[in-house]
């Protein structure tokens, strides 16, 4: 699978500032710690993985996390050989596997008559300690199993890039009908869309000669928002560096931006009549001074696009209809990077550069 990639120069990009620095020992959990707003209101459960599960499932990045029909629930990490976490809904680990996948980002759960398959992203960045280096991504469909239906390359391979266009793909995700919308996030920042069998259709979003309230400036997450209806269906791509969320129509027409300033957020998660996603960084006085600025929370928005609660960050406050910068107000988290809901409304949040530390469990106060 490794043939399928190749080397590019260089790591000096926005990307690589994304790249981890050796991990140290986790600090130690807090206690009874309530942290959210309102409704969404959690207590912190660091300890949600039994002790001593390291030892036979080791990892470096807890990326992101799927939770399927049968409740376990699948990780998908950055570690040289077990890329893959199986867990069961108590946190403990079923099965790690995975070596395919060294840049192993994002993760998406397909329904397909009653049959589930995984959505693997390969952003093709990776780094560990003072080792580490930049490939082409790719795009994995697999079963519950691990074994691979198919996958998808650099799209100058279907003409929708030029050879010299970086692709660092950070997310998938199915709509509806089964087309694939992926995001180039750590690459050219384009929204990739495909039918279900990987046929290319067809490009849209970007960085540059886009107007300003519509470019996609680290797209790092995309989902598809059906809560008025499949038939009013769009897609949710994240603008990282614009602290904001970019809504299109299926066929990529530009409708609106959800705007969550102060909070560089990460994969849009949409459960219910909300959407949660993780934050990675904010402008949190002092803690923006030390080491990867570990300044991060989560947010939890409603269907009219404003901010309910922001656990582990500030209280949301609304002025003129604006919501006034968020910030971390909480050291629970250092970098979120995403939220998995489940059923009961709890919330499982995996992080980017915490101290080689598992996902930490969120549950909900009634």
């Amino acid at each position: 699978m490794h043939t399928r990639r190749y080397f590019l120069s260089g790591l000096a990009t926005a990307a690589a500032a994304t790249f981890t620095e050796t991990l140290r020992a986790a600090p130690d959990p807090k206690k009874d710690v309530v942290i959210g707003h309102g409704t969404h209101r959690y207590k912190v459960n660091k300890e949600w993985v039994p002790a001593g599960q390291g030892r036979h499932h080791p990892i470096l990045n807890c990326h992101e996390m799927v939770q399927v029909k049968d409740v376990r629930l699948f990780m998908i990490g950055d570690h040289w050989d077990n890329q893959m976490l199986v867990f069961k809904p108590d946190g403990t680990i079923m099965e790690s596997w995975g070596s395919t996948w060294p840049g192993g980002h994002g993760l998406t759960l397909s329904n397909e008559n009653g049959a589930e398959f995984l959505f693997v992203t390969d952003s093709g960045l990776w780094k560990s300690g003072g080792g580490g280096y930049r490939q082409t991504g790719r795009i994995t469909k697999i079963d519950l199993a691990g074994r691979e239906i198919f996958s998808i390359s650099h799209p100058m391979s279907v003409g929708a890039y030029e050879p010299d266009m970086v692709f660092n793909p950070t997310e998938t995700v199915i709509a509806p009908n089964g087309d694939i919308y992926v995001v180039d996030g750590y690459g050219s920042q384009f929204v990739l869309r495909y039918d279900a069998r990987g046929k290319f259709i067809q490009r849209f979003g970007g960085k540059e000669g886009v107007p300003a309230e519509e470019r996609l400036n680290n797209a790092h997450g995309v989902a598809i928002d059906t809560r008025h209806g499949a038939d009013k269906a769009t897609v949710i791509v994240t603008s990282r560096a614009d602290n904001c969320f970019r809504r299109f129509s299926l066929d990529g027409k530009y409708i609106e931006t959800i705007a969550v300033p102060g909070a560089m957020v990460c994969r849009p998660v949409i459960a219910g009549d909300h959407l949660y996603a993780g934050v990675c960084w904010s402008k949190t006085p002092e803690i923006n001074k030390l080491p990867q600025n570990p300044s991060g929370f989560t947010v939890v928005l409603d269907t009219a696009g404003k901010v309910v609660s922001a656990p582990g960050g500030t209280e949301p406050v609304y002025q003129d209809g604006k919501l006034t910068p968020l910030m971390q107000a909480e050291r629970v988290f250092d970098h979120g990077h995403d939220v998995c809901v489940l059923e009961n409304g709890d919330l499982v949040v995996c992080q980017w550069n915490a101290f080689q530390t598992y996902p930490i469990k969120l549950e909900k106060v009634a």
